[in-house]
């Protein structure tokens, strides 16, 4: 309904017919003229002006003086992977409530704040992310702002446009609307998103609009800038939006600014995140101890029985990694992070505690894990009654290594599968951040890609889902040499890369290609029809490879088949295959022929670039 100007939804209510929304709309209508703060009025204007007049909807309450403000906050600018990764619609904006006095706006009780997608009902952790982060910053801005004040300063900066006004002014001006310095790293919004909306001439309009760094901008050519250029946008993020154009569109900018960094910050304390080689893609809770208290007691670790019953296969590898990385002779080095679990004993204190590392106590809670084939034969609650009679610890520990996971893995179906490598255990897997992402998707534009494997004994892999793939040369994690210099080790052949996955746990000289082919024979020569038809890994012995995307620039050194490159936001993680009892795949795969770049073009086609 659109009376005198004004809308609003009713999605929300329940029970209403026709002649009560009929009443509603009037009452909503006499209310507006009599009550509803001008001062509001402007504000949702200039939502409309700057987004479109769908952009923002209201829903008055006359009689008790309240007003919904729904803004909806695209978010279509999010890959399509990440959106699966973050358990969010792309296609359907985020819905951000705000309810306010509607007759005294900004001098009225602080605005409530709700965060949702209306078709996103479960599952939608993001939104309590947004939430807290969106009310905390309403909280901030509360404590200075008023009508008075808002009014004060859009009049001022509309006496900087009259002919007596100076750029110099103009720009003076500006810090009355954010304390926090302009980084001159972020591109600027190009004045094509605003001709026609505004009557200010369009340089200005460029550079008022440049503070609120929004990340829904459009370059000439209609193309949207997903994310800054930089690497340094997650401290960018936190930046205060001006208030030229009022409350309502600075909350909008300061959303866009944070959604697409969301990974970067901690869910519960809000701080950035320490990596050694930067954020990971799934949001996740830090390592300080307070934050961990509130994570456990917020309840956002209760997921472990609805990934058990949606992506069994993958809990089933994470453990088998977790198992490898905590019994591998080098798990003080590589067994990291190490859990932070509280106990369920005693919630005000851990225990496993990265601070006072047991490992002993740490394999006795692994060991009492049940295997997940069991977990989906059962009721989850009778096989967490089970693990908690085993051990207390087991099942916390295993809502730990879900959770803990900042990766993106998904069971390939047998129909997505790359036939050549022989293999029935094939995972898509997608560790980069956003903004890494289409840093590499920008580099991918300059030089182009192709693709190679990385071969890690299992025992890494821990940490690499949670870390990241990180350039371990010269560093206590390297296990090999680095003959050819610092960087992430990667080869086209096949061959090479599965001698350094088999390389591990004592073993420490690489097979020879006819070995690996004898190995690869005598595979073929057993029955594998229950082994390769089989749902979860039946052993413990166990390799594994990665295919990775690789951008083609100069800076990738070619050493034979022997790749290195020393830039980590060049190599990106697709795939992860598995072999179980020391099987090894063909070891005459060459990436670089044809026929194997189409079948990986066919499986990568549907599986990631899908949109």
């Amino acid at each position: 309904q659109d009376i005198k100007g004004q809308s609003w939804t009713d999605e929300e209510s329940d029970g209403e017919n026709e002649s009560e929304q009929f009443l509603y709309g009037i009452q909503g209508s006499c209310a507006a003229d009599l009550y509803r703060h001008p001062q509001l009025d402007a504000d949702i204007e200039a939502v409309k002006d700057i987004y479109t007049d769908s952009a923002v909807s209201v829903r008055e309450y006359g009689t008790i003086d309240d007003v919904d403000i729904d803004l909806q906050i695209n978010i279509s600018f999010l890959d399509e992977e990440v959106a699966t990764a973050w358990k969010v619609i792309r296609t359907e904006p985020i819905i951000l409530r705000l309810r306010f006095s509607l007759s005294q706006y900004l001098d009225g009780p602080e605005p409530s704040v709700e965060v949702f997608q209306p078709s996103n009902k479960e599952g939608f952790s993001l939104g309590l992310q947004l939430k807290k982060i969106l009310s905390t910053f309403t909280s901030q801005q509360w404590k200075h702002l008023s009508n008075e004040f808002l009014k004060a300063q859009q009049e001022k900066r509309h006496s900087w446009f009259k002919a007596g006004g100076t750029i110099k002014k103009f720009r003076a001006g500006l810090s009355i609307f954010s304390p926090i310095p302009k980084s001159p790293s972020y591109p600027l919004i190009q004045d094509t998103v605003l001709k026609g909306k505004l009557s200010v001439p369009e340089l200005r309009v460029t550079r008022l609009m440049n503070r609120s760094i929004s990340c829904t901008m459009k370059n000439p050519k209609g193309e949207l800038f997903s994310y800054p250029p930089n690497s340094q946008a997650g401290g960018h993020c936190k930046n205060i939006p001006t208030l030229e154009y009022g409350f309502l569109v600075q909350i909008m900018k300061y959303s866009e600014q944070r959604i697409p960094t969301l990974n970067e910050y901690c869910v519960v304390c809000d701080e950035q995140h320490v990596f050694q080689n930067g954020s990971m893609l799934k949001p996740a809770v830090c390592t300080r101890e307070l934050c961990v208290f509130s994570f456990y007691t917020l309840g956002v670790m209760s997921g472990a029985a609805e990934e058990v019953a949606t992506g069994a296969e993958v809990v089933d590898l994470l453990v088998a990694m977790c198992r490898a990385a905590l019994e591998s002779p080098r798990k003080s080095i590589i067994f990291e992070p190490y859990p932070s679990v509280v106990d369920p004993n005693d919630p005000k204190t851990l225990a496993f505690n990265p601070k006072k590392k047991n490992y002993e106590r740490l394999q006795k809670a692994l060991d009492s894990v049940m295997s997940i084939r069991e977990m989906t034969q059962g009721s989850y609650l009778e096989i967490k009654k089970q693990m908690d009679k085993l051990d207390p610890l087991a099942h916390p520990l295993l809502q730990w290594i879900i959770s803990s996971n900042r990766s993106h893995i998904v069971k390939l179906p047998l129909s997505r599968q790359l036939k050549f490598m022989h293999t029935s255990h094939q995972f898509l897997l997608l560790s980069s951040p956003p903004a890494k992402e289409a840093r590499f998707r920008t580099a991918k534009k300059l030089y182009g890609s192709t693709f190679a494997f990385h071969g890690s004994h299992i025992e890494n892999w821990h940490s690499v889902l949670r870390n990241g793939l990180v350039n371990a040369s010269y560093t206590k994690l390297q296990l090999h040499g680095a003959a050819y210099g610092k960087g992430i080790y990667l080869s086209p052949i096949s061959s090479i890369s599965f001698g350094y996955s088999g390389m591990g746990k004592g073993q420490h000289r690489m097979p020879t290609k006819d070995e690996l082919v004898q190995r690869y024979n005598r595979m073929n020569t057993i029955p594998q029809v229950q082994c390769l038809m089989s749902r979860f890994l039946q052993s413990r012995n166990l390799n594994c490879i990665a295919l990775c995307e690789v951008i083609t620039s100069k800076d990738l050194q070619k050493h034979g088949n022997i790749w290195v490159c020393p830039v980590s936001d060049h190599v990106c993680t697709r795939f992860f295959f598995v072999y179980e009892d020391g099987q090894v795949g063909d070891a005459n795969i060459n990436t670089q022929e044809p026929k194997v770049q189409k079948e990986i073009m066919r499986v990568i086609g549907t599986q990631i670039y899908s949109s």
